[in-house]
Formats: C-alpha cells, sequence, structure tokens
C-alpha cells in the first residue's frame, strides 16, 4: 500500500521561544492524556532521561504556572512552561535499507488516516533499544516523514510475528488504549507447541511475574506472586511430536503465551528461551528456524459505533512450509 496521509495541522504542539530561553508549550488534542515526563521525553531529543526528571523535580518545569509530577497528564490548552536545556547533539538518523522499506511497504495489512496494521517480519523488534538501533516504529517513521505521530498501541517479542497496531492519531492510541484495557480487543496467535496438546486444555490461568536477570535478559515465570494472567486455547491441528493452536490471550501479560504453554508442558517449538530444546532440535532438522509464534489476527471496535475491523496476517512461507511438511495425524 503506497497511500499516503496528510496528518492533521492540530497534531503538534505550538511552541513559542521567550529571549530568556525558556519556551512555552501550548498542548493540543493530539497530546491530551500524555504523561509530561513522556511528553518531554519525545519535546527534547537528545537530552538524558535523568535530567528530563531533575528539572521537573526541580520545579523548572511548570505547567500552567504551576509545579507538577512527574506522572501528571497533560490537557488540551495546558501550557507547558520548558526550561532550556543543553540538547545533546542528535545522531544521524539512520536509513531504512531498500530491501526493508520493501518489506514493510508490502506488509502493511490495514491504513486509514489514523489506524496502521503492519504484518510485521520475526527478527523485527518493535523499536530500538537495549543494542538495537532501529526497531519496526523508528523504520515507519523515517519512511513516513510526513506523519507527525506514529506510535506503537501494543508490543511483539522480536521473534513474533503478525498483527501489530500503529496509531497515527493520539486520539486513536487513547482509544485504543481503553479497548485493551476492557479486553474488547480479539487478538488471536498461531503457536505450534512440542507434544499433544490434551482437548481438555481450554484455559490456562496462572500468574506470571517478570524478572530481569544479571545479564539484563527479560525471564517470565509462573509465581504466586506474579500478576493475575490467562490464556485460552483451542486445537487447530496435531501433527506427531506437535500440536497447532490458537492461542488467545486474555491478559496482555509479557511472554504470557509462551510461559503458559511451558507451564502446562507443552512448551512453544523453536523458543531458544522458554522451549524444550531437544524438542527444538528435532524440529529446526524439519525447517524451523525460528519461534513458532505468530499474531494471526485482531478483531477491533472501532470508535462512534463504525463497523468492527477485521484483520488476518497469513503465516510466513517459512512457517507454513514447516506444517505442509508435517504429516497430518
Amino acid at each position: 500500500m503506497t497511500d499516503l496521509f496528510s496528518p492533521d495541522k492540530g497534531d503538534k504542539p505550538e511552541s513559542t521561544q521567550p529571549s530568556n530561553g525558556v519556551s512555552f508549550v501550548e498542548v493540543t488534542d493530539a497530546y491530551a492524556g500524555q504523561r509530561i515526563d513522556n511528553f518531554l521525553l519525545r519535546h527534547l531529543k537528545g537530552v538524558p532521561k535523568s535530567k528530563i526528571y531533575r528539572i521537573i523535580r526541580k520545579g523548572e518545569v511548570r505547567v500552567n504556572k504551576g509545579r507538577v509530577k512527574a506522572e501528571y497528564k497533560l490537557s488540551e490548552d495546558d501550557v507547558i512552561r520548558v526550561p532550556p536545556v543543553r540538547v545533546a547533539e542528535e545522531k544521524a538518523t539512520l536509513g531504512v535499507s531498500k530491501s526493508l522499506h520493501q518489506l514493510l511497504t508490502s506488509s502493511i495489512l490495514f491504513e486509514d488516516d489514523r489506524l496502521m496494521v503492519v504484518n510485521k517480519p520475526s527478527g523485527l523488534a518493535v523499536h530500538g533499544g537495549s543494542g538495537i538501533n532501529q526497531g519496526l516504529i523508528e523504520a515507519l517513521r523515517v519512511m513516513r516523514p510526513e506523519l507527525r505521530f506514529l506510535e506503537l498501541v501494543h508490543r511483539l517479542d522480536r521473534d513474533t510475528s503478525g498483527c501489530i497496531m500503529i496509531a497515527k492519531k493520539r486520539s486513536m492510541l487513547r482509544f485504543l488504549h481503553q479497548q485493551l484495557r476492557t479486553g474488547t480487543i480479539d487478538k488471536r496467535y498461531l503457536a505450534l507447541v512440542a507434544g499433544r496438546w490434551p482437548n481438555r486444555r481450554k484455559i490456562v490461568t496462572a500468574p506470571l511475574l517478570k524478572n530481569t536477570l544479571r545479564s539484563g535478559e527479560r525471564m517470565v515465570n509462573v509465581s504466586p506472586e506474579g500478576k493475575k494472567s490467562t490464556t485460552g486455547f483451542a486445537i487447530v491441528q496435531r501433527y506427531p511430536q506437535a500440536t497447532l493452536v490458537e492461542a488467545r490471550p486474555v491478559t496482555g501479560r509479557t511472554h504470557q503465551i509462551r510461559v503458559h504453554a511451558l507451564h502446562v508442558g507443552h512448551p512453544l517449538l523453536g523458543d531458544d528461551k522458554y522451549g524444550d530444546q531437544a524438542a527444538c532440535q528435532v524440529f529446526k532438522h524439519k525447517g524451523l528456524k525460528r519461534l513458532f509464534l505468530h499474531a494471526a489476527s485482531l478483531r477491533v471496535p472501532m470508535p462512534e459505533d463504525e463497523e468492527e475491523l477485521n484483520i488476518r496476517a497469513a503465516l510466513s512461507p517459512e512457517l507454513q512450509s514447516v506444517l505442509d511438511n508435517l504429516p497430518v495425524e
């Protein structure tokens, strides 16, 4: 899809700059609801996060002439006083390779003036950080410089492929976040798990606790101290030594599907973090070189009683080829 959409003029906050270096920014509807710390991190690109929190804490940042805390949520027509700060020289903007540009362009499943849905390729992080210079959102911002607002609505693990939503307006971002909180967005995943998934196992409810190891690697495990987490599972197809299941996360915890499948003794194949390494090795010889987890579909209610959005993302050829070469039980 190559259609380009012009942003609303109101999507960019107005800023005035007095002679003393202090600037005043008027908040538009596009930024209403955003926390002041997150707003400043975008507005003052290159300023360290620690500096942002320091100027808020010291009262150098003011909203409507009053002091605020970092968690303060902006309202339309708020006036933000931004003190003069030294902005580090921005790193040269990374370009997007021709191959990645073509891949992402061909991966757009839906787009209008408020929302984009992309079939994210496996191996591409959703955003940069932790040694990753460029993720999906950074690449899209380079590809679409005319879009003043472009934000991830939710996340997918780097090795997970499939449907991911990117908001093109803050009002749509707020709306979709509300739908995610209330559980009205239906997300379905396809996963190939080790062994024979039992017919009776349709719901997994187990609290998940997120931990960070000394290496910085993020791990999740089932723990009574964790957050309540629920995933629905349905059998799609049985194969020797494996089962293709449809997973529907009711809650949205990090690595939820992977850890819940492991918890009931049927870890995902191709999973080098939580998987059964012997089983993964067997299926590697069958052509499975990556995590078999794919965000296959989205059903999204739209604002103002508009028609519900239904999106499906086909399995990548590499995953489909694995299934095509397995005998069916």
